[in-house]
C-alpha cells in the first residue's frame, strides 16, 4: 500500500518519505543525516528503500542533510536547474553526487514523480506529486506565497495532499519578526497563511481530495490548534464534517510514527 510518512515539518527542517514499506522517495532533507536515519528507523523504514531524493529549493530547512546523506548512501538527487545550481553554489551538494534536473517528471522504480513549480523567494522552487504503482498519488506542497493553478490542479488530482499552513496573519503582523521579513512572508513569494490554506482545503474536499495534512507551520507565528481550527471551522461552515467527510492532520515538527495510507 502507498504511504506518506511526514518525518519532519516546519521552520527547523522538512522531510517526507513517500512510497511503500520497501520502495520510496524522499522529498527534501532538511534535518541532519542522523535525525533522518532515526526518523526512518522509528517508522520501520530502511534507508535502502529510498530510490532518490527530491529537493524543492535550496533553503537550509529543506536541504541541510543533503550533502552527507547523498554521499553516505549514494542517493541520486533531483531538483530544478535553478535549485541544483544554488545547491552547488552554496556547497550543499558534494561535487561527486549523482544529481540531475527534473523538468517535468521522472520514473523511480515503480513510482512516477512529477514536478510542479511554486512561487517562493528561492532560485527555482517547486513541489512534487508522487504516484505509486497502484495509481494513488500524494502531493507535498509548501513554501509558496500563493496557490498557482498548476499546483491546485495537481492537488485536486491527488489522493493525499500536504498543504502549507505557515502562519496566522495577525500573529505574524504583531510578532517579533522585523518588518522586511514580515513583508517577505506575506508576499506572493512567501508562505501560505492559515486562512489561505483553509480556503484551498474547502475546494479540495469539494473536488474529492479527502486525505489532507497541514505542513510547514511556523514556530513563531502559528500554533497547531490555531492552524487546525482555522481550517476545520471554514470547512464546517461549508457543510463539511471533520473526521466524517475528510481527514485532516498536522505534519509533525519532530518525527513521530505517523503514517498516512493513501
Amino acid at each position: 500500500m502507498a504511504r506518506a510518512v511526514p518525518l519532519f515539518s516546519g521552520s527547523k527542517g522538512n522531510s517526507y518519505y513517500i512510497g511503500s514499506a520497501t520502495e520510496g522517495v524522499l522529498i527534501d532533507a532538511g534535518r541532519s543525516c542522523k535525525q533522518i536515519e532515526n526518523a526512518m528507523l522509528a517508522n520501520g523504514l530502511d534507508m535502502s528503500s529510498i530510490g532518490a531524493v527530491f529537493i524543492t529549493h535550496e533553503h537550509t530547512d529543506h536541504c541541510s542533510a543533503l550533502r552527507v546523506l547523498a554521499k553516505r548512501y549514494g542517493f541520486k538527487v533531483y531538483s530544478s536547474l535553478g535549485t541544483l545550481n544554488a545547491l552547488r553554489a552554496g556547497n550543499k551538494l558534494d561535487p561527486n553526487t549523482d544529481a540531475d534536473v527534473i523538468t517535468d517528471e521522472v520514473v523511480i522504480g515503480n513510482m512516477r514523480v512529477q514536478r510542479i513549480d511554486t512561487p517562493h523567494d528561492a532560485a527555482e522552487s517547486c513541489c512534487y506529486r508522487v504516484t505509486a504503482p497502484d495509481g494513488k498519488s500524494a502531493l507535498i506542497a509548501t513554501d509558496m506565497g500563493v496557490m498557482l493553478p498548476d499546483v491546485r490542479t495537481a492537488a485536486e488530482q491527488s489522493d493525499f495532499v500536504v498543504l502549507e499552513s505557515n502562519h496566522d496573519i495577525n500573529m505574524l503582523k504583531n510578532g517579533i519578526y522585523p518588518y522586511p521579513l514580515k513583508q517577505r512572508i506575506l508576499s506572493n513569494r512567501g508562505h501560505l497563511s492559515n486562512e489561505a490554506c483553509a480556503k484551498e482545503l474547502v475546494n479540495l474536499v469539494e473536488k474529492g481530495t479527502l486525505r489532507l495534512m497541514l505542513g510547514h507551520l511556523s514556530e513563531e507565528n502559528n500554533t497547531v490548534p490555531l492552524a487546525m481550527s482555522t481550517s476545520v471551522d471554514l470547512l464546517t461552515s461549508n457543510g463539511m464534517k471533520y473526521k466524517s467527510d475528510y481527514s485532516l492532520d498536522v505534519a509533525p515538527s519532530v518525527s513521530t510514527t505517523k503514517t498516512i495510507i493513501f
